[in-house]
Formats: structure tokens, sequence, C-alpha cells
């Protein structure tokens, strides 16, 4: 099955919004209508402060892949200022 990568980039003023949507977000993930592999925030240099998203997802097409991103709360709230989905693949995993 195809893998592909999704990157998603915040606002500059999305902090206050992705706290206030972070349950929901998280509730959605658990429930995805595709494979989620890896996810996780994007942090700023001092790791501190999320930035963003980064997810790795098993799905049989791209378009499957955006319609999961287009109904997860956090695009739905505008938190996003850009997103990539690409493609991807898999190489090497060293995960146990």
């Amino acid at each position: 099955m195809p893998h592909f990568i999704v990157h998603c980039l915040d606002a500059p003023d999305a902090l206050p919004r992705r706290l206030e949507h972070y349950e929901a977000h998280k509730a959605y993930l658990s429930a995805a209508p595709v494979r989620i592999l890896v996810s996780g925030p994007l942090m700023s240099d001092d790791g501190e402060t999320m930035i963003g998203s980064l997810f790795l997802i098993e799905a049989d097409t791209k378009a499957a892949v955006e319609a999961f991103n287009a109904a997860d709360p956090f695009h739905r709230a505008g938190i996003w200022a850009e997103i990539r989905i690409h493609r991807f693949l898999k190489r090497v995993d060293r995960r146990d």
C-alpha cells in the first residue's frame, strides 16, 4: 500500500487555536479513516513551541489522504497555513 507524508505548517497566530482544538484533533486521529504510521507536532528550534504537524500515512490513494486532512479539526479551524502532501517511497524503516 502506498505511503504519504503530510507536512503542515501553522499560521503565525495559530498556537491558541491549536491548543483549543487539540483534544478534538487527537480524537479524530484515533478514529482516522487512513492508517497513520507516525504523527506528531513539528517544534520550534528551542523545542518548546508547536509550529506544525507531520504525518506518515498508509493509504490507497492521495485523494484519501487529502480527504483525511480536510476533515481534521486543525484544518477546519484554519490552524495550518501551509499543507503539503507527497507520496513517499520508504527505503529504510528501523522502528522496532
